[in-house]
């Protein structure tokens, strides 16, 4: 019996311009479809301890992401429940720093080409 976990995505930040944006890529061989990142729901940085989040991070669902592919999500920050301004966008507190921890998760789920659900969580930001 095996218990490999699966890591078929990398992902990454990349600078556009005036807004972070996230990379993922299929490292497979297999095309994989109904790729999707939970929210994200960011600490409170005005609140010590971190408070109850007041932000969030959604993506954009991608319908599939052929072998080898990259894809460029789309995502949206939501701050007290209402989507926010261009200038206060918060996907760059998701990006990694050396030495610093990671205290944010992209969840992953997608479908295989047998129409198997899989999951996949990649530690983030700082």
């Amino acid at each position: 019996m095996s218990h490999r976990i699966e890591r078929p995505f990398t992902a990454r930040f990349l600078d556009g311009g005036e807004k972070v944006l996230l990379e993922l890529t299929n490292t497979t061989d297999e095309v994989l479809t109904c790729v999707e990142i939970l929210a994200v729901f960011l600490k409170d940085q005005g609140t010590p301890g971190g408070g109850p989040s007041r932000s969030h991070i959604k993506f954009e669902r991608i319908g599939s992401v052929r072998p080898k592919e990259k894809a460029v999500l789309s995502h949206r920050t939501w701050i007290d429940g209402k989507p926010a301004a261009a200038g206060q966008d918060q996907l760059e507190r998701l990006r990694v720093k050396a030495g610093e921890e990671k205290p944010y998760v992209l969840d992953i789920s997608w479908e295989t080409d047998n129409g198997k659900t899989r999951y996949q969580r990649i530690p983030v930001g700082h």
